[in-house]
């Protein structure tokens, strides 16, 4: 079983990583360079977030399958409550690691275009996250997510005020 729900977890992400570098890899087909040149020493940088990003994201589907017995997809999610591994941190690190990963793309390709699919990525995930994931965990988890809401920020990674919980959330 956990080997299907791996191999499901890796499909989905591997679905939505490659959505958004479409999306990026096509605006950067559209755009003009940033109109000024970037240094060579950019480039490394901008290999060193993709890779950050795609450490972030691997962190939190293994994270899902492991812990939560599910996929980072919300019609295959996880069966019980995650608040640990980079959830600890912060509430929606996935989106975090796949901004990271396209602000690396756009440095990169020194393409403006790129890094603006990159704050429109940050802009959908955080509509996804308010109206739709907050509200759902909210109802499936009750007053453990509550908690973890309230003491896990959504954006920002910080310091986690409490222990790692077990996988339920108990």
């Amino acid at each position: 079983m956990l080997g299907t729900t791996a191999l499901r977890a890796i499909v989905y992400a591997c679905a939505f990583i490659t959505l958004w570098i479409w999306f990026a890899y096509e605006a950067h087909l559209r755009d003009v360079p940033f109109g000024f040149p970037l240094p060579d020493w950019v480039a490394p940088i901008g290999i060193a977030l993709m890779a950050m990003g795609l450490v972030i994201m691997a962190a939190c589907v293994a994270t899902f399958v492991v812990r939560g017995r599910g996929t980072p997809a919300p019609f295959d999610p996880p069966r019980a409550f995650v608040a640990s591994g980079p959830y600890r941190w912060v509430r929606n690190p996935m989106y975090i690691g796949m901004f990271v990963f396209l602000v690396g793309y756009a440095l990169c390709a020194v393409s403006f275009a790129a890094l603006l699919v990159a704050f429109a990525m940050l802009a959908a995930a955080h509509l996804v996250a308010v109206l739709y994931e907050e509200p759902s965990l909210a109802r499936r988890f009750g007053e453990p997510y509550r908690e973890y809401r309230r003491t896990t920020p959504r954006w920002i990674p910080r310091s986690p005020r409490h222990p790692a919980r077990p996988a339920n959330g108990s």
